[in-house]
């Protein structure tokens, strides 16, 4: 078989049973968790299908039994990650120890937000048009541009009251800006003269805007590194689903070397930064023993779990409980809980949710409350709003009394240099991802872990909408456009409502029979 021209880091966790189904995490709710296996069964059996893939973990335990992938050949340390390489063709890819020649790139990528209020409808048109993000029957993809435009609208007003709220506009640019600009001086600083490079998913500065700079500066190794330290298909996935199908349109990004770090919510450094930022913010508190430590994340619909087969839920957990860990080691032991917020639409979403669980602590008398924001690294809405505003509000009337809320990592040195050790630990494996020939495209991320995830549910690779600058109107094609397929969409409404009512001109008028369901 072919081998993807791919190379990321992966997780792998110790197991007592040979690549079985993961069993199911407990709740987390004021008590402790076992960290939950993230060795799928689809992994291991990717592994093994496919000789090509070649796999070095360290951070197994000595009872990792056989989910813990066969080394094949020795290999560079790379910290507390799993990295799978491959081969080109039948010849076998170098894993030298350091990359010396060529410019090397670092791609940042990251969500995206409003800078202003006028950029909220555009940018969530961006967000909702995204497959990824709304996923629709094959029989009506026609409507995601439509239905995009229909939710930007009608969520505007209310998001722009939002950021209104933060300052007019969200913060994330600029703090992913100064996150770039501090990790390419802690690569300097350990010898690595690296660029690094921001591409947004849903705003400026565009993926797309990234890449072409990328190329201008004649970048030729590049490591990409997606801001989210738990990797989600409708986050990481989205991106790198994005960049796959920009790479292979382009003759010089084809042969460019690279590789991915899909997730990194296990690393050391990390985790150390994490329990750093909780550790200082108990203290604020008059009886910091008895403050229960809230992680929020950002929620994703329950069906990419439990269908797609997204690892987001498994990671987030074993992430709290790796962070709990290194708390215990300095003796902090307080009560915890998990739970998920930002959840859109009438679908069903990871449970538990953060404002019923926040009402549920309530009842149950808790009184002290810190809030941790687990899954993002950058301020912007979901924690300045969200969290600091109507989380805060709700657990005041909940009866909780004090409310703290542990800053999003941000500049914090220890993270920065965590990612720079990331990073570096990547470059032997750039090779892997060479392409020699156009034939020879594969995709972007590796079978069995990034690869399979979206092949689950998108196994056409799907064309992704333009991203969107501003909004057209007028006598314009773009306008032209959309009116064509606002009015298609406005007729099968009410087609719809005419079929199931039993009312309308369509039965007025003779085209439909009054007694259909009579």
């Amino acid at each position: 078989m072919k081998s993807p021209a791919a190379a990321a880091t992966a997780t792998a966790s110790s197991s007592s049973s040979p690549c079985l189904p993961s069993p199911p995490n407990p709740r987390l709710h004021l008590g402790r968790l076992r960290r939950p296996a993230v060795c799928f069964p689809r992994y291991c059996e990717s592994a093994r299908r496919c000789p090509s893939l070649r796999v070095e973990a360290s951070r197994l335990g000595p009872d990792a039994g056989n989910c813990a992938p066969r080394i094949l050949s020795e290999k560079p340390p790379v910290g507390c990650c799993a990295v799978v390489t491959s081969q080109a063709g039948d010849r076998e890819v170098s894993s030298a120890p350091v990359v010396t020649n060529g410019e090397i790139g670092v791609l940042l990528l990251n969500l995206g937000g409003p800078e202003t209020l006028d950029d909220v409808q555009p940018f969530l048109f961006n967000l909702f048009a995204d497959p990824d993000i709304i996923r629709l029957p094959r029989l009506f993809r026609f409507l995601q541009r439509p239905l995009a435009q229909f939710i930007s609208v009608l969520r505007a007003p209310k998001s722009k009251e939002g950021y209104a709220s933060i300052g007019g506009g969200s913060p994330l640019r600029g703090i992913t800006d100064a996150q770039a600009e501090e990790l390419r001086k802690s690569l300097w600083e350990k010898n690595v003269p690296a660029k690094v490079y921001v591409g947004m998913r849903y705003w400026h500065p565009f993926t797309e805007e990234a890449i072409e700079q990328i190329k201008r500066d004649g970048i030729t190794k590049l490591v990409v590194l997606p801001l989210y330290p738990q990797f989600s298909i409708s986050t990481s996935g989205s991106s790198l689903r994005l960049l796959e199908s920009i790479f292979r349109e382009d003759e010089y990004l084809v042969n460019m070397q690279h590789t991915v770090i899909p997730s990194w919510y296990q690393r050391e450094g990390y985790i150390k930064a994490m329990a750093n930022l909780i550790d200082k913010e108990l203290q604020t508190f008059e009886n910091p023993e008895k403050v229960v430590i809230f992680f929020s994340a950002h929620g994703v619909p329950l069906a990419y779990v439990e269908e797609a087969g997204d690892p987001y839920k498994a990671e987030m957990e074993e992430c709290v409980d790796l962070i709990m860990e290194e708390l215990e080691k300095r003796r902090i032991t307080n009560s915890f809980t998990l739970a998920y917020q930002s959840r859109v639409g009438p679908v069903e979403w990871l449970k538990p949710y953060t404002d019923e669980t926040i009402m549920d602590l309530g009842r149950k008398g808790v009184k002290s409350i810190l809030a941790v924001p687990i899954s993002f690294v950058s301020e912007h809405i979901e924690t300045l709003e969200e969290i600091d505003v109507e989380y805060k509000e709700l657990a005041l009337k909940s009866g909780i009394e004090k409310w703290g809320r542990v800053p999003a990592l941000g500049c914090e040195p220890t993270f920065i240099s965590d990612l720079a050790d990331a990073v570096i630990e990547s470059l032997p494996y750039v090779g892997a991802m060479a392409v020699s020939n156009l034939e020879a495209r594969q995709s972007l991320v590796p079978l069995g872990s990034v690869e399979e995830l979206l092949a689950v549910y998108d196994s056409q690779r799907r064309e992704l909408p333009p991203p969107v600058t501003v909004w057209e109107w007028g006598w314009t094609k773009s306008a032209e456009t959309w009116n064509g397929r606002a009015a298609m969409l406005a007729v099968l409404v009410l087609l719809v409502l005419e079929v199931t009512t039993g009312e309308g001109f369509l039965h007025q008028w003779g085209v439909l029979p009054l007694r259909l369901f009579h």
